[in-house]
């Protein structure tokens, strides 16, 4: 769905619309923590400058008009008005800056994946289909110290070079999805809460798990990988949910 720009001072219209609706429905899911956590979006080639939420505002209430501009490179960026937290700055600014195909970055503390991130082992088996879709396409930080600072931006970038790697499980943390669009990654973000709620769930039955082949597992993950227009399907629903519903979401 294409929303009339309402702003029209206002460059990037539609990138605000759809990353409106995601926070929106990460709230709705109950996947936010508080007014702590944020997503981005690059708007330039290289990555470096990109729409983010404003500094504490909860989830809930975020409209298009709302996102703020941030410049990964210029750190008075922290000055304008709403400027992102110092975490925000130096996870997000430092993925951008040294990952350039992470063109959006969703970071939440969802219950089920951060359960996963405080086990030992926090890799994700491929036990059903949800689960499959992460297999080889997620990486695990353990390296955790504190606060989401600069130099845990740029760690994070490190291990997200490879680009079949779109999930980072931060250990003792949460989680960071990338994609190529707000669509592709908020896709991910709700499958991979699934498919760790599942593990999850399964692991507390106690019982043996049935953990697919590896050739399947791929088999399943590059099937999905090629599915069509899933993605963008899934957030217009969600953005026509909102539409009649009488959210002020695109504001």
């Amino acid at each position: 769905m294409t929303v009339t720009n309402l702003r029209p001072n206002m460059d990037h219209w539609q990138e605000r619309v759809d990353l409106a609706a995601a926070f929106r429905w990460t709230a709705r899911l109950n996947m936010h923590e508080a007014v702590a956590n944020h997503f981005s979006l690059s708007i330039n080639e290289d990555g470096t400058r990109f729409l983010m939420n404003p500094n504490q505002m909860h989830f809930a209430r975020i409209r298009a008009s709302d996102m703020i501009v941030v410049d990964a490179n210029d750190p008075e960026t922290l000055e304008g008005p709403n400027a992102p937290d110092p975490t925000a700055w130096g996870l997000h600014g430092g993925l951008h800056r040294h990952c350039a195909h992470a063109r959006c970055a969703m970071h939440v503390h969802s219950i089920h994946a951060t359960v996963l991130a405080s086990l030992a082992d926090s890799r994700l088996p491929p036990i059903d289909q949800n689960c499959a879709t992460f297999y080889n396409r997620h990486v695990v930080d353990e390296s955790y110290g504190g606060l989401a600072f600069e130099d845990e931006g740029a760690r994070c970038a490190r291990l997200l070079t490879n680009p079949r790697h779109k999930v980072l499980i931060m250990g003792n943390h949460g989680v960071m999805v990338i994609g190529d669009s707000v669509a592709d990654t908020f896709n991910r973000l709700y499958y991979f809460e699934r498919a760790a709620e599942t593990y999850i769930r399964a692991l507390q039955t106690g019982r043996p798990l049935r953990v697919l082949s590896d050739a399947v597992a791929e088999k399943t993950a590059q099937e999905l990988d090629d599915y069509p227009g899933q993605a963008e399907r899934h957030l217009s629903e969600l953005k026509a949910i909102l539409d009649a519903e009488g959210s002020d979401y695109a504001q």
